[in-house]
Order: structure tokens, then C-alpha cells, then sequence
């Protein structure tokens, strides 16, 4: 870096200086914290976004959310040119430039990376972020801040994309890259015609009775539930009612989002018993996650959870259906019947019950350690990859070899049987690789797939929640004295240190019909996670309990000896 360079990163970081006491992590959420203390970091990623831009010689992203956390917290991620995450190898200079206690040092951080990075400040093309940020109070200031990072590299340009869900930055940034028109209108406009093209695609003779046509979503009071009101006057076919969109003075996250009813299986504020049986759907705050349920009519609190697992379920069961009719006899191409590979993804956190409704289906289930950018690696490596945490976070991702295949096929059977069943299955699957969220999991574009899947299916909610019935689980924290002293292996499905404690828990997981538990060690806290399943809750409780005393005995305190 030049002097010039040095000195306008010297001079506007001072205006940022960092808090005392604060340290803080990029993972897979960026950093987040309590929006009070997070100036200077969205500061210096606004930097790092820039660094980014320059490195790839493309567009990079920068998002301003905190997603399902309270109000009064926000954060701060950037979106890679594919429109992924940032990539794991800048990770530890996030963390580095973000906890750099002065200007100086700061400077010195960042002249050294330019240097190990060979980054050139002469390129081609200078650098180019978009920026967005959702509903929460402190997003504003926090812009400013990013802003202001981003033009302390010379020649860099910010473009204040607005108030946006985490997917569409991410989907602007993956369509950019690509040569596409990438406004938000853009968004809606790919969205709602690849929903339609799927709906006019639904046979005749399936047509949802009238209670079934409505659906009713909870936004979490934020930027989804502003952003669905906008896509619903798209769709002429749907009836979409809105609750907690934000505009009845409702507090983000609180008591509602795809989080809380997740995780606490209730319904969330707002709803009550005019919903009962009702198809229900619940975004997280900035509408990254998606969850299904239907109030229960004994008791309006309770609900029929339809989570993250059923959402993969149902994708796999159409898209294997997709391929099938695709696969029926025709003309004898060499290429016609593509073998397409496709990969369902899932972490060992998922419902026992999934994975064995998937393999029965005759599907490739494969594992990987928890975490999205794990997940999302691993489906790459399919023509077709399918991955969803129960959470409700999750996408479907196409190969782009498999897509220019299936490209021809639907050019070559349109010209031979224009309206075959055959050329309506590549149809339908040519929607679904636009309507989906290629980029991340997107709540909004998931929801769409899974109303025009129920619509081609006839189904109502409960014919979906009936795919299988979950084992009852239960997680539980244990505190350690050190976190690292658990290594996994297996998709953190197997103990390797410390030594014995994995044959200690597999003599627990046999004393239970249907028994499964694993341990691992939180990313960010000095806990180890207990999860534990069963035939009965009883069970899955009382597996859970002993292997959470084994991880005290072998790792914690030994309060439990």
C-alpha cells in the first residue's frame, strides 16, 4: 500500500475507535453483538469487504443484520462474488482487523495481508460493494460506519442497496457476478415467475380444497414479513396473510420468528384460534429461515411443528419425482438419460426419522460437521445437492453442468413433444433452480417452492407433517473446563479424545430402542452440546441425562460424580 493509502485508513479509523474490552469472533453469522459497541467493526469490515472485492476482482457484499438475535443487537457479514459466505481463510484476518486495538496497528495488519494476499490497489477493476441492512433501529448509524470503511480504500464505491433480507443481498451480489440485472424488483420479478411457471405446471386434477388456498405467515416483526406484503401482490394465485410484519407495533423476534417457534414449539404471538388447522409459516428475523405449523385445536398454544427436515424431505420426494419422469423411455439419445446425481446433505443434529424416510426413498444421505458453510460445500459437489438444517435454514443447489443438460433436454423435447410429461418434468425443474435461492438458505424463495410442491402434490399441511413422525429428542449444555478437549470425527458423530467416553456412550445409546446421542463442543462457549434420541421422550430424556453425565465425569467440574 502507498503512503496516500495508509494515511486515509489512518485518518478515518480514528474516527472509529474501538471499545474497550470488546473481542469479538466472525463465524458463521459474521460478528455480532450489542449493536452499541459495533461501529468500529462494521467499520473495518467495511474494509475487509473492500480487501475482498479487489482480491477476487469482483463485487462483494455487506450485510447489516443479527438476524433471529434480540432488537437491541446487530452484526455485520459480507457476501463472497458466489454469493456464499466470505470464504473461511479471511476468517482469522476478520477476527485480527476487527479486535486491532489502534489506527496504527490496524494499518500495519492490513499492509502486511495486502501483502501475503498480493492484493493489488492497480487492478482492472476497483473495488465495488453493495450494502443492505435490516429493519432494526441501529442499522442506520451502522451503514454510515460501513460506508465510511469501504471508502477509505481508494477508488472503492459502496452501493446503498436499502433495507433488504439477508437472501436478496446475497442473490443480488451471485447475480451480479453473473452478468444479471440484480435490483430487488429483479428479485421479486425471478421469484414470482418461476412460482407461477411451476403452479401452471400443477396437473388438472389436483385442486387444494378452499381452507387450503390460505396461508398465514408469521414475519418475526421484521424485514421478511415488509418484504412478503411486497411479493404477495405477485401472485395473483396465492392468499397470503401477514401477521407480525412489523407494522403493528410488534418487537422483532420477540415472541415470534421461525427461532422461537423452532425451538420452543408454540404458536407465536399473534396467532390464536381462528387459525386452527390452517396452513401457518414462520420467518426468522431477516428472513434467512423458514418453519411450517398448524395450531392444534385443543389448545391453541400448541402446535404441529413442520420443520427444517420435512422442508428437505418434501423437496427430495418432488425433485426425485422430477427426475423419474424425466428418466421414462424416449428416444434413444446417448446423453437422454443424464444420470444426475443427487446428494441430500444433513448434520447429526437432524431428526433420526428424516434420515431413514430419505433412505427409504433410496436417496444418498451423507453427513457433515454442523454449520451452513459446511453443508453448502458438500451439496456443491452434487448436480443437484439439497441441504437443511431443522432450524429451517437450507437451499437446493444445481450444478451448472446439469443445468445446461437439462437446458437441451427441454429444447430437444419441446421440439419432438412439446407438453409431454417428460418435457413438464424438466420444465418444472428448470423452475425450481430459479425460483430457489442458489446463493443462500432464503425463506422467501423456500416458501414459494414449498406452496407450489403442496399445490402439485394436492397436499394439505397434515399429508406433509404425516411424511414421518420425528423421534423424541433433547438437547442439553454441559459446562467443561475446556471445550477443545473434545475432538470429533464422522460428522462430529464420534468421540476420538478424550479416549473411552464414546464406548461409555454407546453402552448408554444400546440400553434404548431406537437410541442415537452424540457430544460436541459449542464454537463459541466453553460447553459441550448433548444430543440424545429415542423411541419415547422418556427415553430420549434419560439418554440425554447420561451421557451429559459422562461429559461431566470425563470433561466438566465432576459435579455430577
Amino acid at each position: 500500500m502507498n503512503d496516500n493509502q495508509k494515511s486515509l485508513i489512518l485518518n478515518s479509523s480514528s474516527q472509529y475507535p474501538l471499545p474497550q474490552g470488546v473481542k469479538l469472533s466472525y463465524g458463521t453469522a459474521g460478528f455480532r453483538a450489542d449493536a452499541s459497541i459495533l461501529e468500529s467493526t462494521v467499520f473495518r469490515v467495511g474494509i475487509l469487504a473492500a480487501l475482498r472485492s479487489l482480491k477476487t476482482q469482483s463485487l462483494t457484499g455487506l450485510m447489516i443484520t443479527a438476524s433471529h438475535n434480540p432488537v437491541n443487537d446487530n452484526g455485520v457479514k459480507i457476501a463472497d462474488p458466489s454469493g456464499g459466505m466470505l470464504t473461511q481463510e479471511w476468517e482469522p484476518f476478520a477476527d485480527a482487523i476487527a479486535n486491532s486495538p489502534t489506527p496504527q496497528h490496524l494499518v500495519q495488519l492490513i499492509d502486511e495481508f495486502v501483502k501475503k494476499e498480493n492484493i493489488r490497489f492497480d487492478g482492472v477493476r476497483s473495488a465495488e460493494i453493495l450494502l443492505g441492512r435490516d429493519t432494526r433501529p441501529s442499522g442506520e448509524s451502522l451503514l454510515e460506519a460501513a460506508k465510511q470503511g469501504v471508502y477509505s480504500i481508494v477508488g472503492a464505491t459502496a452501493t446503498d442497496m436499502g433495507i433488504l433480507t439477508t437472501p436478496q443481498l446475497h442473490w443480488m451480489v451471485r447475480a451480479r457476478n453473473k452478468g444479471m440485472k440484480a435490483t430487488e424488483l429483479d428479485y421479486f420479478e425471478q421469484l414470482s415467475s418461476s412460482f407461477r411457471c411451476l403452479v401452471d405446471l400443477t396437473p388438472n386434477q389436483i385442486k387444494m380444497n378452499n381452507t387450503d388456498d390460505k396461508l398465514v405467515v408469521d414475519g418475526a416483526n421484521g424485514v421478511g414479513g415488509e418484504k412478503l406484503e411486497v411479493l404477495k401482490k405477485m401472485l395473483n394465485s396465492m392468499v397470503i396473510e401477514v401477521c407480525n410484519s412489523g407494522k403493528e407495533g410488534g418487537v422483532l423476534n420477540e415472541g415470534v420468528g421461525a427461532d422461537y417457534v423452532q425451538k420452543e414449539k408454540v404458536v407465536p404471538r399473534g396467532f390464536y384460534l381462528k387459525d386452527v388447522g390452517i396452513r401457518c409459516a414462520s420467518l426468522d428475523g431477516d428472513a434467512d429461515r423458514l418453519v411450517y405449523f398448524s395450531v392444534q385445536s385443543n389448545n391453541a398454544s400448541n402446535i404441529d411443528l413442520v420443520d427444517g427436515d420435512k422442508i428437505l424431505s418434501l423437496f427430495a420426494l418432488f425433485i426425485k419425482e422430477q427426475l423419474s419422469i424425466l428418466k421414462m423411455e424416449g428416444d434413444d439419445h446417448v446423453d437422454e438419460n443424464y444420470e444426475a446425481r443427487l446428494g441430500i446433505v444433513q448434520t447429526a443434529y437432524a431428526n433420526g426419522a428424516s434420515t431413514d424416510y430419505l433412505k427409504q426413498l433410496g436417496l444418498e444421505v451423507v453427513f457433515t460437521p454442523t454449520g451452513v458453510k459446511y453443508l453448502h460445500e458438500k451439496a456443491a459437489e452434487y448436480d443437484i445437492g439439497i441441504y437443511f438444517e431443522a432450524n429451517g435454514h437450507g437451499t437446493i443447489l444445481f450444478s451448472e453442468g446439469f443445468l445446461s443438460w437439462l437446458d437441451a433436454r427441454n429444447n430437444e423435447l419441446s421440439s419432438k413433444s412439446q407438453g409431454s410429461e417428460q418435457q413438464k418434468a424438466a420444465l418444472r425443474l428448470l423452475a425450481v433452480s430459479n425460483l430457489i435461492n442458489q446463493a443462500v438458505g432464503d425463506a422467501l424463495s423456500g416458501l414459494l417452492l414449498v406452496e407450489a410442491i403442496l399445490q402439485y402434490k394436492g397436499w394439505s399441511i397434515h399429508n406433509w407433517s404425516e411424511l414421518y413422525h420425528d423421534l423424541p429428542s433433547r438437547q442439553l449444555k454441559v459446562k467443561v473446563v475446556d471445550r477443545t478437549a473434545v475432538v470429533t470425527a464422522n460428522a462430529e458423530t464420534v468421540v476420538v479424545r478424550p479416549p473411552l467416553i464414546q464406548e461409555a456412550i454407546n453402552v448408554e445409546v444400546a440400553k434404548y430402542p431406537r437410541g442415537r446421542s452424540f457430544i460436541r463442543p459449542s464454537g463459541t462457549e466453553d460447553v459441550i452440546r448433548v444430543y440424545a434420541e429415542a423411541s419415547i421422550q422418556e427415553a430420549a430424556d434419560s439418554l440425554a441425562n447420561s451421557v451429559a453425565k459422562l461429559a461431566d465425569q470425563f470433561l466438566g467440574f465432576g459435579n455430577s460424580g
